[in-house]
């Protein structure tokens, strides 16, 4: 008796990253990716061509980043579950993905066993969540301190690590299709939120606190 395998969606403009995900959750005999896609318009176009049970969505895509998909999928199939995979550790952008619907979030050093459990997870209307997620939002329900970062917007959040890259307002303005003055003021509501006063102690911060890529 065949068993009805969880159809899975890789988005991950990688292609190194989309061969190695597909081999591991191919050595599962319930999991099959049955799509593939480099960019957020890939993605979705694939979406209306095809059903699909779980999306596995790296964070950073060209066009769009994963979050911005993942709140697209969402609009666009309330019921494929859509799991973030992201080189940032969960205190990043983890409890920003469940808020958006995420059905899970795994770093890129997850262990295969890890990803293939969420999938799982997600495909049956659960959460996955790792232990040291559940620790973070522990802290959080206790009344733990967020970190700075964690009041920023998502689109203040990539602007940060942005100049905290040393990227120039001009470029940051190019790649996010904004203009200068907007990410001026961006820049300006960041160092208020976060209580600094210039690039350099975002430099830092960000190094400290694992934004740097």
């Amino acid at each position: 008796m065949s068993v009805e395998k969880i159809r899975v969606l890789l988005v991950d403009d990688h292609t190194v990253a989309r061969n190695g995900m597909r081999l591991m959750l191919g050595a599962a005999p319930d999991l099959e990716v049955t799509g593939e896609a480099e960019t957020v318009r890939d993605a979705l176009a694939q979406m209306k061509r095809e059903a699909f049970d779980v999306a596995l969505v790296d964070i950073s895509l060209p066009d769009k980043s994963g979050l911005e998909l993942l709140k697209l999928m969402r609009e666009q199939n309330p019921k494929m579950a859509v799991v973030i995979m992201s080189m940032y550790g969960e205190d990043v952008y983890a409890i920003r993905a469940f808020k958006h619907g995420a059905a899970g979030y795994l770093t890129k050093n997850s262990s295969s066993a890890e990803v293939v459990s969420a999938v799982r997870k997600a495909a049956g209307g659960g959460k996955y969540v790792s232990p040291a997620m559940v620790e973070k939002m522990a802290s959080m329900l206790g009344g733990g301190n967020l970190s700075s970062h964690e009041g920023l917007s998502d689109r203040e959040l990539d602007v940060m690590k942005m100049i905290a890259a040393g990227e120039s307002l001009v470029a940051i303005a190019e790649r996010l299709h904004l203009s200068p003055s907007t990410v001026t003021t961006y820049r300006a509501r960041i160092l208020e939120k976060m209580g600094m006063k210039s690039n350099a102690e975002l430099t830092r911060y960000a190094f400290e606190h694992g934004l740097l890529g």
